[in-house]
Parts: C-alpha cells; sequence; structure tokens
C-alpha cells in the first residue's frame, strides 16, 4: 500500500506453467517465483494480484494445481484471468475463489477502495487472437452503466490495438476490437485498459484511453517489428530470454499510474544513508507547502 487513499495492484501475465511438463523447477516456474519474491517481500506488496491470462501452456488441470499452490504464498488476495492457452473448467476449479459467471465465461469486477476492476474474458477457444461476443459486450455494458460515477480500470488479455510485431499481431479490423469498442463508448469513468499477451512492455493509446501490456514472467516475445512473410522463414528471434516482469498499478486517488519491473538481482549504487540525507532533505524542501 503507497498511501492511505491508495490502490496498489500488481499484475503478473502470461506465465505458462507446464510448457516443461514433468518438471517441477521448470524455467517458467523458476521465473515465476523470482517474480513473486519481488511482489512479497519486497517493499511494494499490492493490495491484489491479476494473473492476466496464459496462466499455464495447454490447460492442464495439474498445472493450474501447481500455479495456484506457487501463488498461496501472496499474503494478498490473487485473481485469475483467462487468455487463449488457458481453459475455462480448469482455471476455475484451481482458483475456487473466483466469481462464477452463469453465463461461462470468466469475468467479474473487483472493488478495492473507490477503484472499480472489471475483469474480462477475452478467450476464443482455438483461436490464438482475442474474442468479444455480444454476450460479452452486453456483461460489460451492464457493468459499466452500474457504476458510472466509479473510476474504473479494465483488464483483459488481448491489447485491441497492433503493436507491430507481425507474428503476434492484433488486426484492428477484427469485429471482436468493434464490439470491445462499442461497449466502451461513452463511460468516462474508464480510466484505461491493462492487457497481456504480447510477452513485451508496451503502451499505446486506443479509443482516448491509456492502453498498457504488461512484461511477461514467462521468457519475453523477441523485439523484431520487420514485416513477416509467413511462408518465408527468415531465422528472426520469436522468443527470448529476457528477465520475467511484472507491471505495478497504482491508484492515487486521481489517476492510475503504472510502474514496470522485472525480477532479478540488481546491483545498488546508493541507499538512503546518512551520507544522502542532505540530498533527500534538499528535494523535499523544493515542493510547496514545505
Amino acid at each position: 500500500m503507497v498511501g492511505e487513499d491508495s490502490v496498489l495492484i500488481a499484475q503478473i501475465t502470461d506465465i505458462h506453467i507446464g510448457f516443461d511438463k514433468g518438471n517441477p523447477d521448470e524455467y517458467n516456474m523458476v521465473r515465476l517465483r523470482a517474480v513473486l519474491d519481488h511482489l512479497v517481500n519486497g517493499p511494494n506488496r499490492p493490495d491484489l494480484m491479476l494473473l492476466s491470462g496464459d496462466l499455464t501452456e495447454d490447460g492442464a488441470a495439474e498445472d493450474y494445481a501447481r500455479l495456484a499452490e506457487a501463488v498461496s504464498i501472496c499474503p494478498f488476495p490473487v485473481w485469475p484471468m483467462t487468455g487463449n492457452h488457458d481453459l475455462r473448467p480448469a482455471l476455475l476449479d484451481a482458483f475456487p475463489q473466483t466469481p462464477r459467471s452463469p453465463d461461462g465465461f470468466v469475468h467479474y469486477v473487483l472493488d478495492h477502495g473507490p477503484l472499480h476492476l472489471i475483469v474480462l474474458d477475452t478467450l476464443e477457444l482455438g483461436r490464438h487472437g482475442g474474442g468479444f461476443c455480444e454476450a460479452r459486450v452486453q456483461w460489460l455494458s451492464d457493468q459499466l452503466t452500474a457504476s458510472p460515477d466509479s473510476p474504473t480500470l479494465i483488464a483483459l488479455h488481448h491489447p485491441p490495438f497492433p503493436a507491430g510485431i507481425p507474428w503476434m499481431d492484433t488486426d484492428e479490423r477484427e469485429p471482436w476490437i468493434a464490439r470491445l469498442a462499442g461497449a466502451l463508448k461513452g463511460h468516462d469513468q474508464v480510466k484505461g485498459l491493462i492487457t497481456g499477451h504480447l510477452h513485451r512492455t508496451i503502451l499505446s493509446h486506443w479509443e482516448d484511453l491509456p492502453v498498457l501490456v504488461c512484461p511477461s514472467t514467462a521468457p519475453a516475445v523477441g523485439l523484431d517489428l520487420s514485416p513477416m512473410n509467413p511462408e518465408q522463414p527468415d531465422n528472426r528471434k520469436l522468443i527470448t530470454d529476457e528477465p520475467p516482469g511484472y507491471c505495478l498499478h497504482v491508484w492515487n486517488g486521481k489517476d492510475v499510474v503504472t510502474h514496470f519491473e522485472y525480477a532479478g538481482e540488481y546491483r545498488t549504487f546508493a541507499r538512503f544513508d546518512p551520507n544522502l540525507q542532505g540530498m533527500i532533505q534538499e528535494i523535499f524542501g523544493e515542493r510547496p507547502g514545505k
């Protein structure tokens, strides 16, 4: 918690447990544990944590169980979401605290203090890209209409904009994007969207809203923005071993501020000790009211 009226939300995404079947210490689990150590034992312990999709590699029940056990160390609520690698029944079995929707989708609302967090389900079985059918449109519209004065953050797995990575990209002509835009139109309480799927840190603007893509805990998607011909392999890097990352979204009572961090061992070059106290006092002294 960063302040009396603030809300601190951790987001981790694209965990892909079960990529290395039968290995309890698979690389994706090692990377997840590094992120959890930052969140549980670091200075920025969140009020809640979102797992924003692609929690497992292929939706196997045993892999959801391993994930649930791994995050059970968290002294804060953990809420799962669906991605294109997930299967709803197995996910819900492993995370029984997740609200059950009568329409079968894993979408729900979380209220934490003044902040309204709407979790969407963009899983379309058999499809790598996103989906958002009329039933989900109606559900989202109902939630937004019910709380017009509550500052709202929308969480979904698939970014609704083309980021320029050809093999992972969203085509802005996909019908689900127009349906999502229509559901959000006119709801000024929405502060922004937080997403995953692309395994990279990305910021964009879509439909007059900021959209953030959280870096993955699993290995990253290579950053290659050059055109791709699917009929001609060009030996480009698809997956790279960049450090596992996560987001911290801070509601400060007025706006959502997002910080991106990467788990790993970093050298510390300065600390707040008596040698630097004068500098810190000078910085604080420049602020109004001091």
